[in-house]
Order: C-alpha cells, then structure tokens, then sequence
C-alpha cells in the first residue's frame, strides 16, 4: 500500500482511486475532492457583511445557520466571479485550528460532474505558471484529455488565514494615515 495523507475528514491512501467534484472557474476546470462536501445548492441571496475580505461575498441562511460564501475566483486573486444561471454554492465542512467544525460556501461558476480519478493520472503540482497560489493546488489530473487542477481545499480555506486577512481588512478600512 502507498504512503497515507491525513486529511481533516479521512485517510486517503495515495495508490487509491477518489472521486472528485469538478467545476468550472473563469474557463478553467477545478477538482475538489468529494469526501469534505456536504452539499451543492443554486446561488441565492447573500448579506454582505461589512469590513470583509473582497472574496467572502457575505453570508447565507443554510436552515438556520450562517455560512460564510467566498468567492474562490477572488479567493484565488482574481476579479469577483459575474453571477450567472448556472453560478452553485458548494458547502464544505472546514475545521478551525482548534478542530471546531464549520461549514464554508464556494461560490463556482458551474458545477461538472462527480469522477473518478485514478491516482496515477494525478501529477505533483507545477512548480512555476500557476495562476493561483502553488499551496492551494494537491496535483493536476488529466481528464478526457484535459488538465483539471486538483485543489488543497485545506490551504484554499484555511479559517485561520481568512481569519487574518479579515482582521488585516479591519485594521486597513480603519488606518486613516495617508503614508
């Protein structure tokens, strides 16, 4: 048996094959694992909340609990992702340093399908011409010829880091010194 990734939600052995949730991004397909997703729902209706980073696009109601949505388009450095008909929210379950869980929103262009990659047609991550940070991607998978990026979901929505750029947010919205 291969070497073993912990993740937050299970251990995954690396020679095994996993399904994974592919999406669309500004033209480009994406790949999360599926075993952290707790659903997928149709973009509605968001309160922004003031002072936040430019990718958290605000909060929904999920029956009766707040969940933050972040834009991953922004997340990623880009512009905030236009809303369309076929925009999806993807509920994720992310852990806090201190291991509390909390469910997270993604906001995507357009939700794919559900497949399964075996894990020979993921290749190590790129170490240069990434358009996106080089920790938020786990590998580059080829799909029906096609190169998905595989996301560390993990680095992509680490609360803490969030946590710090919001605080970071603050501190700016409120330094009124010119220099």
């Amino acid at each position: 048996m291969g070497a073993v990734m912990t993740t937050r939600h299970t251990a995954v052995a690396v020679d095994e094959d996993a399904q994974y949730l592919t999406f669309m991004l500004a033209g480009e397909m994406f790949a999360i694992g599926i075993m952290g997703i707790k659903e997928i729902i149709e973009y509605g209706s968001l309160t922004v909340v003031p002072m936040m980073p430019a990718f958290v696009r605000g909060v929904i109601n999920l029956r009766g609990a707040v969940v933050p949505v972040v834009d991953l388009s922004a997340r990623f450095g880009r512009a905030n992702s236009a809303i369309t008909r076929r925009s999806c929210v993807i509920i994720i379950e992310a852990s806090t340093e201190d291991g509390q869980p909390q469910d997270i929103g993604l906001l995507v262009d357009t939700v794919s399908a559900v497949q399964e990659i075996p894990a020979a047609q993921i290749e190590p991550p790129p170490n240069f011409g990434a358009r996106i940070r080089a920790d938020f991607i786990s590998g580059m998978a080829k799909v029906d010829g096609k190169f998905v990026i595989v996301l560390e979901v993990d680095k992509v929505l680490s609360i803490d880091e969030m946590s710090s750029l919001a605080e970071g947010g603050q501190v700016a919205a409120l330094d009124l010194d010119p220099r």
